[in-house]
């Protein structure tokens, strides 16, 4: 009897250490940028025409990633005015953050533009190392791998402080069944005007992959606020036809206020 009561409490033992094992195997980071209930709104420009707009949300959720509290990150797209007669976008981005390592646990994309649909589900499983595609595929990825949303919130948790010019940040991200290495640059301090004003910035750019999207570095610039926020003002994106802007207009919830802004 005494045998068994101790084999019984070995076995409960073994088995406290490796559920523990499994949480604490995921990373926590400190978040001092946002809270649930921040709400962004950019306005899209093309010339000097407004083309559409794009909002940004956080919101509570009970849905758990294996047991962990999340986030519910929605991120909206959509045309305006006169664009919706010739090429009308309606996108959705949906995305679980984990609460305590700002990684997705779910990620939902809804594409409508033009007529040209994507509909993706993919259900992340930090734990075991290994990503759902939700359409019978699973793929290898490495512990707190970003999507296409997180990434916009894992990286306004990175460390700036003591930043210096040409310092590269670099985290894996996984997009379209494809894994890779989203890299940014800081390229210095800068004053930015838009239409709410002037605002006290950070400036960085892409790192440009050979096969993505843009050319060259100076294809793409984005300002980020230089308080705790740590808030995009303005992203910039040359294409061949033109130059796209999208600008801040609207802000709610912040977690910090906003001292970056002007007066």
């Amino acid at each position: 009897m005494k045998r068994l009561i101790s084999s019984i409490a070995l076995v409960s033992i073994s088995l406290l250490i490796l559920s523990g094992s499994k949480s604490t195997d995921l990373p926590s980071i400190e978040n001092k940028a946002f809270q649930v209930g921040e709400k962004l709104r950019y306005r899209i420009t093309y010339g000097f025409v407004d083309a559409g707009e794009a909002i940004l949300e956080l919101k509570s959720t009970s849905k758990k990633g294996n047991g962990r509290e999340l986030i519910h990150a929605v991120g909206i797209g959509r045309t305006l005015g006169g664009f919706n007669s010739f090429y009308k976008v309606d996108d959705r981005y949906e995305t679980f953050l984990d609460k305590k390592g700002i990684f997705p646990w779910y990620f939902v994309r809804r594409v409508d533009e033009g007529g040209y649909k994507i509909n993706q589900d993919y259900a992340f499983k930090h734990h075991v190392g290994k990503v759902d595609n939700g359409a019978g595929k699973t793929f290898k990825i490495p512990t707190a791998v970003q999507d296409m949303i997180s990434s916009f919130y894992y990286a306004r948790t990175l460390n700036f402080k003591n930043i210096k010019k040409g310092q590269t940040f670099e985290f894996p991200c996984f997009m379209d069944d494809e894994l890779y290495n989203l890299k940014i640059k800081y390229v210095g301090e800068e004053f930015i005007n838009i239409r709410k004003g002037k605002f006290k910035c950070m400036k960085f750019v892409p790192v440009v992959q050979t096969g993505r999207y843009f050319k060259s570095e100076e294809d793409v610039n984005f300002w980020v606020t230089s308080d705790a926020n740590r808030i995009p003002v303005l992203v910039k994106a040359k294409i061949p036809v033109g130059v796209v802007k999208m600008h801040l207009v609207e802000w709610s919830g912040l977690r910090n206020e906003l001292t970056s802004k002007v007066k």
